[in-house]
């Protein structure tokens, strides 16, 4: 049976989500070695990677269970007392073999979080802290990133991606108390893309970039910027299928 599950992670206790050679300390190295202790041995895949830092309330994997695994709250359970507090399992449910968490996604939405208060070391891997950001620079800003795009001026290095067309339905900016949230949703993101996408309208909102850098970045006339956002205050918030 193949299994489906939504997940959420502290991205700060990870070098990223996919498995690599030199380390288990990974979430999917993490995952599997959870998984291996309840018998199950198959492939975990995901919707998606994320960077060493980067967080996700709504991560979707895949995996195939041994016949004798027919109770996903039982399992569910087990999970998450032995992930408990780095990994969260928030749903498990048995979907059709053909299910794919990658490749049968629509849709991924992402949130970045960060806010103009004092910085303070309870936060400092949850949050992103700015000084001097204008916030309506960034709300007009924001918006030329909606329709489709060539994302080559905002992707980082190594991801052997070849086209570099997305769509994103919906960009915005709003408040939640003292904090600013950016949210991004498109039908597929490239490496290290919302990051990048987010330090640029950090520059936009300090007043060291334009909104016509901006414009001529997203025509791949110019790149005027190529730095990251911190991966703190990001999150991998929805997947949809």
């Amino acid at each position: 049976m193949r299994a489906k599950a939504i997940i959420s992670y502290d991205g700060s206790r990870f070098h990223g989500f996919q498995s690599q050679k030199h380390t288990s300390k990974t979430v999917i190295g993490t995952l599997q070695k959870a998984l291996k202790k309840t018998g199950i041995e198959t492939k975990i895949t995901g919707s998606g990677r994320t960077d060493r830092g980067v967080h996700a309330t709504g991560q979707v994997i895949h995996f195939d269970l041994p016949p004798f695994w027919n109770d996903t709250q039982k399992l569910q359970s087990y999970l998450n007392r032995y992930l408990f507090p780095s990994i969260l399992f928030k749903k498990i449910e048995i979907v059709s073999d053909d299910f794919h968490a990658r490749y049968s996604a629509k849709r991924r939405a992402y949130r970045y979080i960060f806010s103009m208060d004092t910085p303070n070391p309870f936060s400092a891997q949850y949050i992103t802290f700015l000084e001097n950001f204008d916030y309506e620079k960034c709300k007009n800003a924001v918006k030329l990133f909606e329709g489709r795009h060539n994302f080559e001026y905002f992707k980082k290095e190594g991801s052997g991606v070849t086209n570099f067309e997305r769509t994103i339905y919906k960009a915005c900016i709003y408040r939640y108390k003292n904090y600013y949230i950016l949210y991004f949703e498109a039908d597929g993101f490239l490496r290290s893309q919302v990051r990048m996408m987010a330090d640029f309208l950090f520059k936009i909102g300090r007043g060291d970039l334009t909104l016509k850098e901006l414009a001529e970045q997203l025509s791949c006339k110019h790149q005027y910027s190529s730095t990251l956002a911190p991966p703190y205050g990001l999150y991998l918030c929805r997947v949809f299928y």
